[in-house]
């Protein structure tokens, strides 16, 4: 009994530490004015010495536009205004302590869980989300994991007091992990390639069999609403009607093929998420307008006899091979913690030859497209959400440091617990003398990165 009530504390004590203390940004009481800012629109050319105005929400003007009476000017002299980035892959807010089994809800019990939607079970105050917005990342798409359909995915504004007032789209569609098609022949897998291949058509017959029923419950509930409702098939309803897509997790060549053919078969809206060898199926995916969540550029290479820059030209590859696609994480629960770096994983697609305009928009209209957000997020325009970041440069560089960030207009508060614990540690330094103001000062601008 002592194990027992000691490990529940040390849970309890490490949840509750996870918690994020700050106060939720209220909603915009009055229009804002941002001034002499540069404003890089994504959807156009950059405008240059530019006024942002927007309230209840919602950019009212981009341009040469004056304040209106009784709006909050702001002066961003030397500033730049860019679209809020989008995070197209992550467990945000659904993994904390990957340690503690209660803080991970990305995984639920069952290899068939459509009935799932990822964004009931985000905690709202996690503290990995204040650190993540501290670095632009304003939007993201939770996908779960785990099983064959681990459930729906979600997109979700990184603010909020519950996960309704974080939802942009609670079903945003099915996610397929689908099984690899080649065995896998390494000397750390103790698999045979018979066990292999038995594993990959059981796989493959319970995602067929799950999409099989499903299609004959619609059909038969839809001929007879008498029918009893069954929540495991009518949460497939939306992605068998085209209302949304399904998201088939997907790496080797001959893996995304596979999942495409079936995919088209059964007329899916699809989008694949991994992508690794997409540019050797370019012509499918061209063909069927089936859009790549390529999973981050810092990975190794998948094969031995791939060139070691295999991820970091992948983004270049897809833009030039005309697939469309757009830029994520790596994904997955050890990840998650890590999600800020997003606009670095884009930087080193730039540095080993992606265009740094098509760079940015693959972190924030390209996502927004894929996701079916576009309409109000991705973008700085008139009539979008007053989603932004206003920097000191571009985000791309690791220098650059977010002044402000603004959800729905919302202004957000940009304190986290890395600068907290910087602060902290900071002043046991200057009680003692070992550094000065002016360096205290420096140091705690550009903490948090």
């Amino acid at each position: 009994m002592k194990r027992t009530s000691i490990l529940a504390l040390l849970l309890l004590s490490s949840t509750t530490q996870a918690q994020d203390l700050g106060h939720k940004a209220p909603p915009q009481s009055q229009p804002i004015t941002i001034t002499n800012v540069t404003i890089h629109t994504v959807a156009g050319a950059d405008i240059r010495d530019g006024t942002l105005a927007f309230d209840r929400g919602t950019i009212t003007g981009v341009g040469p536009v004056s304040p209106v009476a009784g709006a909050r000017v702001i002066d961003g002299k030397g500033l730049h205004v860019y679209p809020g980035l989008i995070g197209a892959n992550t467990l945000m807010g659904l993994t904390e302590v990957n340690a503690a089994r209660a803080t991970i809800d990305f995984s639920e019990t069952g290899d068939v869980t459509p009935e799932v939607r990822a964004a009931v079970a985000v905690n709202p105050d996690s503290t990995i989300i204040p650190v993540t917005r501290s670095n632009g990342v304003l939007v993201t798409a939770l996908l779960p994991m785990g099983g064959s359909i681990p459930g729906r995915a979600s997109v979700i504004r990184l603010e909020g007091w519950t996960w309704e007032d974080m939802a942009i789209r609670d079903d945003a569609g099915m996610v397929v992990n689908w099984p690899g098609v080649r065995p896998i022949r390494s000397r750390f897998t103790a698999r045979s390639e018979e066990d292999q291949t038995d594993e990959t058509r059981a796989a493959r017959d319970r995602i067929e069999d799950a999409f099989s029923a499903a299609a004959a419950y619609v059909k038969t509930r839809d001929a007879d609403s008498s029918v009893p409702v069954n929540l495991q098939w009518e949460a497939m309803r939306r992605v068998l009607e085209r209302k949304a897509p399904v998201f088939i997790r997907a790496n080797q060549v001959d893996q995304i093929q596979s999942a495409v053919n079936w995919a088209v078969g059964r007329n899916l809206r699809t989008i694949i998420v991994g992508g690794a060898d997409a540019p050797l199926a370019a012509d499918l995916l061209k063909k069927y307008d089936i859009p790549v969540i390529v999973t981050g550029t810092f990975s190794l290479p998948r094969r031995g006899d791939a060139p070691y820059d295999d991820s970091y030209t992948l983004p270049a590859r897809l833009e030039a091979a005309g697939v469309r696609w757009c830029l994520a994480s790596i994904g997955g629960g050890f990840e998650t913690p890590h999600e800020r770096n997003l606009p670095y994983h884009a930087a080193m697609a730039v540095a080993y030859g992606l265009d740094p305009k098509v760079a940015l928009r693959s972190i924030t209209l390209s996502p927004a497209e894929i996701l079916g957000i576009s309409d109000k997020y991705g973008s700085v325009e008139i009539g979008r959400s007053a989603t932004f970041i206003v920097t000191d440069g571009d985000p791309l560089e690791i220098t650059t440091q977010v002044k402000m960030a603004f959800i729905d207009g919302r202004e957000i508060d940009l304190t986290d617990k890395q600068k907290a614990l910087n602060e902290k540690y900071l002043e046991k330094y200057r009680q003692s003398g070992l550094i000065d103001r002016e360096h205290t000062n420096s140091t705690t601008a550009n903490s948090g990165q």
